[in-house]
């Protein structure tokens, strides 16, 4: 159920609404919009009857949601959230660009790849410290090693650093030394981590699992707010089909669909979502046309000797004009400011 206040609701009023939520059994879960607050209640096994809250101060309207998710949907806010990383966002007007490498290898590569991305004018910096791989041969990162870089990096050109946690001990690491938690397409519905993430005071990139649906994608971010931290970013990262030509596909489709049920922001992973380097600029220029609010993309110094996954890594030149061609392509997309 959605509690709808009224436009001129005052705090005292919504605060006796959340306190007759949590008298009741549930949760509540105020969310603050640009006209209103609406009030989500979960925890509830069956229907609630809407007596009462129609009767309370402040009220406009309870609204009964038929959706198994209720936070992540456009009935809970019209306004699209805007995921705020200290002094940077995503969602907001300006096109958000979280790159460099797959993993953090040395202080050295990590370093030369930042140097261009601070240069970009991006504001996000990625770099993957726990490594979960297909194969246990495989590199799995430099662990806390490599957190430690990353927190050198932002303490140096002023980047937000982005890492993935694989488990809750990983995550009290990431919350450490990093600025947003990445859960990546194989723990989208490790619901135990999801929750660990929902109680973080740090916000989420949830990535699109293998083969997810768009229902099973919004439910585990629903996992995440229902714990109380609404600051969740979605990515569409590709799924697995038969194509061969391509690493994944990437579900274009996917940005629209969610726009139309979720306000929450959506950026676009065209590294993944392909595996191979000449494609990425490519999609990337098509996901900023569909309306991403960002990119993820993967940049290494010497893509031919990284650790994990070169053949989809960008060059530091392809990088940069990649992110020249996307910012022309927002610009004309964007919606003209308002005043």
């Amino acid at each position: 159920m959605l509690i709808v206040m009224k436009a001129d609701a005052t705090d005292g009023q919504v605060e006796a609404v959340v306190q007759v939520i949590e008298e009741l059994g549930y949760k509540a879960h105020p969310m603050p919009g640009a006209a209103r607050t609406a009030v989500g209640i979960t925890g509830n096994s069956g229907a609630i009857d809407p007596s009462h809250f129609e009767t309370l101060p402040g009220v406009a309207e309870a609204v009964r949601i038929s959706k198994p998710y209720k936070l992540v949907t456009l009935d809970m806010r019209k306004e699209k959230t805007v995921v705020r990383v200290g002094d940077a966002a995503i969602g907001g007007d300006e096109l958000a660009i979280i790159a460099g490498p797959c993993a953090v290898e040395s202080r050295t590569q990590a370093f030369a790849v930042a140097e261009v991305v601070r240069r970009s004018g991006a504001r996000f910096f990625r770099g993957g410290a726990f490594k979960p791989r297909t194969s246990p041969y495989a590199f799995q990162g430099l662990g806390e090693d490599g957190l430690k870089i990353l927190a050198e990096i932002r303490d140096t050109f002023g980047l937000k650093i982005v890492t993935e946690a694989l488990d809750e001990p990983s995550v009290d690491l990431v919350e450490r030394y990093a600025d947003m938690i990445q859960i990546g397409a194989r723990s989208m519905q490790n619901f135990t981590l999801l929750r660990r993430v929902g109680k973080s005071s740090l916000p989420v990139l949830l990535k699109r699992g293998l083969s997810a649906t768009l229902d099973e994608w919004l439910l585990a971010a629903e996992y995440i707010m229902a714990e109380g931290n609404y600051q969740v970013v979605l990515c569409e990262r590709g799924i697995r089909t038969f194509s061969q030509h391509t690493r994944n596909t990437l579900d274009l489709a996917a940005i629209p669909a969610v726009r139309r049920i979720s306000h929450l922001p959506v950026i676009v992973d065209p590294s993944h979502g392909t595996g191979k380097n000449y494609m990425v600029t490519p999609l990337a220029r098509a996901g900023v046309a569909v309306g991403a609010d960002g990119l993820i993309v993967e940049v290494h110094d010497s893509p031919g000797n990284a650790l994990s996954d070169g053949a989809q890594a960008l060059t530091l030149d392809q990088y940069e004009r990649l992110v020249s061609e996307v910012r022309a392509i927002h610009e004309v997309i964007a919606p003209a400011p308002v005043g």
